[in-house]
């Protein structure tokens, strides 16, 4: 079981850009010293909660500062850009980070990207996903000339080519064929998590997943293996989640529901958002529950794995029991404001150092179906 650091911090939108960036390279760092094996950072462009609108740019400024930790978009909204310039700047930061890197893809979850990028339907997204990727693997695959043409961007590079001079050659990762795909997954049932098995890429659950959603992703990733006649295998499946380790389980409790404690506001925030979108589903402890039974205390309980190292740890290996044999747990990273910072440093420092070590006894590195 490996271990890895997924940032999403909701932060207070009053607070700086500048600050929130000190924030996550410090963390990163932290990650690195404790030893998670990698750090996963999002794109949103119009949200100040969330506001990282280029992670392949602040991860490059961690490559000199770092040894081991492997990075990982968290992820790159391919319907937002354009396919060349995404297929460019993943070459690059591949051959910079030595190798180091996982590219992980989605459609977006923002709103407000959505109307910025005028990408507002799901379905148009998805299938915009689809071909950008698509047409990123086709340009690493081949030299000049380039002509590709699909629903959504036709582009190409015929005349102005000079190979002797390099002149309209796209760059090439530095591994053959590119860096490893994984793809974000997220509803009960995606189709997504069936794509992953058959194309050979690592999906990612979602942190609001639920145990029942989690293992369909499983179920359906095995099916899409099998179509494909590939051998599904635990170790290529990531599951972000909420974790929370202190010396007690009363203290963790503590932190957690405390009035200042980060996941207040995060799942504060999510209420929020989610409610006024029609999709509290996605909160909720269990089908049937109402959408006035959704509370920020609810979500909490139904979603953050809290406790002191061993209830921790046993809660890991109790959620993994009911979902499948994920070989990743991603722990999504916190906002540092109040006491924050010190609560996640010695949460982390406890994850990595007494629950880890407990769980690797218990779950094979490698998990077959």
């Amino acid at each position: 079981m490996r271990l890895g650091l997924f940032m999403m911090p909701l932060h207070p939108p009053t607070r700086t850009l500048g600050a929130y960036l000190d924030e996550t390279s410090e963390k990163a760092l932290l990650a690195e010293r404790l030893g998670f094996d990698e750090l996963w950072v999002g794109e949103h462009f119009s949200a100040t909660s969330e506001p990282i609108p280029s992670p392949l740019m602040l991860m490059a400024g961690l490559i000199p500062q770092t040894q081991r930790i492997t990075f990982a978009t968290g992820v790159i909204n391919l319907p937002n850009r354009h396919p060349a310039v995404i297929a460019a700047e993943v070459a690059q930061f591949d051959h910079m980070s030595r190798g180091r890197f996982i590219f992980g893809i989605g459609t977006g979850s923002l709103p407000s990207d959505y109307e910025l990028f005028d990408v507002a339907d799901a379905g148009m997204r998805h299938r915009m996903m689809l071909e950008s990727i698509d047409m990123i693997q086709r340009i690493w695959a081949q030299g000049p000339p380039y002509e590709l043409s699909g629903e959504f961007w036709r582009f190409a590079i015929r005349k102005a080519i000079n190979e002797k001079l390099g002149i309209g050659v796209m760059p090439k990762p530095l591994r053959a064929g590119g860096p490893p795909v994984c793809v974000a997954v997220s509803s009960p049932g995606s189709p997504t998590a069936a794509i992953a098995g058959q194309r050979g890429w690592g999906p990612v659950s979602s942190g609001l997943t639920s145990a029942s959603a989690a293992a369909s992703h499983w179920q359906l990733y095995c099916a899409g293996c099998r179509e494909a006649g590939r051998v599904p295998d635990g170790a290529d499946w990531r599951v972000v989640k909420y974790v929370h380790v202190s010396g007690t389980d009363a203290e963790a409790r503590s932190r957690v529901l405390s009035e200042q404690s980060a996941y207040r506001y995060a799942f504060g925030y999510l209420r929020e958002v989610l409610g006024r979108a029609g999709r509290l589903v996605g909160l909720k402890s269990h089908p049937g529950q109402g959408d006035h039974e959704v509370t920020v205390e609810s979500v909490i309980d139904a979603r953050v794995i809290h406790g002191s190292p061993q209830s921790v740890a046993e809660q890991l290996i109790a959620f993994r029991q009911e979902t499948g044999p994920f070989g990743h747990v991603l722990v999504t990273g916190m906002d540092w404001a109040g006491p924050n910072g010190a609560w996640e440093r010695e949460s982390m420092q406890r994850l990595a150092e007494e629950v880890m070590p407990m769980v690797r006894r218990q779950a094979p590195a490698r998990a077959a179906e």
